[in-house]
C-alpha cells in the first residue's frame, strides 16, 4: 500500500549488515472489540503475534 500510494519502498534501498529495519506499518480498518483488544494486548489483528516460547522453536523439550 505504501508503494502504490506514495511511490516509496517500505525498506531503505541501501541496508547495512547487522542493522535492524522495520517496514512501514500498513493500516487496516479492522480492529478488535475492546474486550478482545484487552485480551490480545492490541486493538489490531495484524499485530496480534502470540508468543509460544520454545514450543515451535525446537527447544529441548520437543
Amino acid at each position: 500500500m505504501i508503494m502504490e500510494s506514495y511511490g516509496i519502498s517500505p525498506l531503505p534501498k541501501n541496508t547495512a549488515e547487522a542493522m535492524a529495519y522495520v517496514p512501514f506499518q500498513q493500516y487496516e480498518d479492522k480492529t478488535y472489540s475492546p474486550a478482545q483488544a484487552l485480551e490480545s494486548g492490541t486493538a489490531y489483528p495484524v499485530l496480534n503475534k502470540p508468543f509460544f516460547g520454545s514450543k515451535y522453536a525446537g527447544g529441548k523439550d520437543d
